[in-house]
């Protein structure tokens, strides 16, 4: 797999951050997240006047083989549909897009359908949707490193257009299945809460999922015998990658991975793309502090994926579509951030005697 240089944010300047912020004119602390978000951004990018440029939205498009042991209510048919939907401006991920200001990519990794007709669409297609994990690996170790290479080729195409600041989406049927099982090798946590209703399948639905993602663990559990959930070395996760992910999920790793070795802040989104958080955080801890979780959803399990990281949403707007959606909402409060610190009055320069 290919190696990412990802460096840690430099302390020393905290405390240069943190005084700048605490001696804006108002009482200690009381702008909460905000103030957060400020000094996250400072620190990734060295300066205490922090500034985001050219935000973009890359938004990863494949099919599942598991799709068809029945773990969606939605047929795998919806991922062309929607993805040639998106080149029309029709999908909310477009509408918030276009209300932020974010550059959009639509990248087809993998979707099981002809999409070279549609220019819009940037063609990077491994294959015509990964392999049924319940039976055999997603996908070959080749395959991987090529969803990874291309993930980390993107970000760097934005990055020359002047981004720092990025977020990724998903469009695949069936990917809340491996995100589940991501979260249940990963962080030891029972399969029974990671598995949730995905778009909306009902309690019967439901139990017919996590038998089915029961029997994959079971098979991968028997050709790794020594596997330990939730202490898994790096090739290990490498190996839970390869066998469970999406050939989107996989560019979304590589595309995390490269965007912290950039410098760039990661806004996260939901459930799915918290799962690729958390992989590329098992590839390279050092990802973690550029990333910003943006969305707390109500997929089983999520909370706990999150706070498995250290981390809670910004955001808790019950989103469950997918897309990036729930990152690209949190981009005003991250412009209020930036704005705290370079446009409100320090006490000195108001004139105002510190209260706190």
């Amino acid at each position: 797999m290919r190696h990412f240089d990802i460096q840690v944010p430099d302390e020393a300047l905290r405390p240069a951050l943190q005084t700048k912020i605490d001696n804006l004119n108002k009482p200690k602390g009381s702008l909460g997240r905000l103030e957060e978000l400020a000094l996250q951004a400072g620190l990734i990018q060295h300066t205490t006047e922090p500034s985001l440029h050219r935000p973009c939205h890359i938004l990863f498009g494949a099919d599942h083989g598991i799709e068809r042991e029945g773990v969606s209510i939605s047929p795998r048919d919806i991922t062309w549909q929607q993805m040639i939907n998106f080149t029309r401006g029709g999908g909310g991920i477009n509408m918030f897009c276009n209300q932020h200001g974010f550059k959009l990519l639509i990248v087809d990794m993998g979707v099981d359908y002809d999409l070279m007709p549609y220019p819009g669409i940037i063609n990077r297609k491994v294959a015509a949707g990964t392999r049924n994990f319940l039976h055999e690996a997603a996908m070959s170790m080749e395959e991987m490193d090529q969803c990874i290479d291309t993930g980390a080729r993107l970000v760097t195409e934005c990055h020359d257009m002047g981004c720092n600041v990025i977020s990724f989406g998903e469009m695949g049927i069936g990917n809340t299945s491996p995100s589940s099982i991501w979260m249940h090798l990963l962080q030891d946590i029972p399969l029974s809460t990671c598995v949730g209703a995905g778009a909306g399948l009902d309690d019967d639905g439901i139990r017919h999922k996590r038998h089915v993602l029961e029997q994959a663990v079971a098979r991968f559990r028997s050709e790794y015998p020594a596997f330990r959930p939730g202490r898994a070395t790096t090739e290990e996760c490498t190996e839970v990658l390869r066998q469970f992910g999406g050939f989107e999920m996989a560019a979304a790793v590589g595309a995390m991975l490269r965007a912290a070795e950039l410098r760039m802040m990661i806004l996260v989104d939901g459930f799915i793309m918290s799962a690729c958080m958390l992989m590329a955080s098992r590839l390279n801890d050092a990802v973690l502090p550029y990333a910003v979780f943006c969305h707390e959803g109500d997929e089983a399990g999520h909370r706990l994926m999150l706070q498995g990281m250290g981390a809670h949403g910004l955001l808790q707007l019950r989103l469950r579509l997918g897309e990036g959606t729930g990152a690209v909402c949190a981009w005003p409060l991250l412009q209020s951030a930036m704005h705290m610190l370079s446009d409100m009055n320090s006490f000195d320069g108001a004139n105002i005697t510190k209260y706190f």
